[in-house]
């Protein structure tokens, strides 16, 4: 692997990590009651500010889907699973 491969798989990996943390953030948002700390508001503002550029135009194409009061971020899984498939191509090459 290259020096830019490694740069670029690592960069892949970092934002990786991005999207797990936004997604348990949403969770703990979701499923917690009561006033929301401090810590969480910085961790969503910081998460989101990272990821939003890149999930926004796919959830324009693929709008969650609503399944009573719950709704799917498919926009997130795709950009997901989308880095991921990115991340095996750069390091195989």
């Amino acid at each position: 692997m290259t020096g830019i491969g490694a740069l670029l798989g690592t960069v892949l990996l970092l934002f990786q990590i991005v999207l797990i943390a936004r997604v348990v953030v949403d969770w703990v948002a979701a499923l917690s009651s009561g006033p929301e700390p401090e810590w969480r508001r910085t961790a969503v503002r910081v998460t989101h500010a990272i990821t939003e550029p890149v999930v926004a135009p796919v959830r324009r194409v693929l709008p969650p889907i609503r399944a009573g009061s719950i709704g799917i971020d498919l926009a997130l899984i795709v950009v997901f699973l989308a880095v991921v498939l990115l991340r095996q191509v750069v390091i195989w090459l």
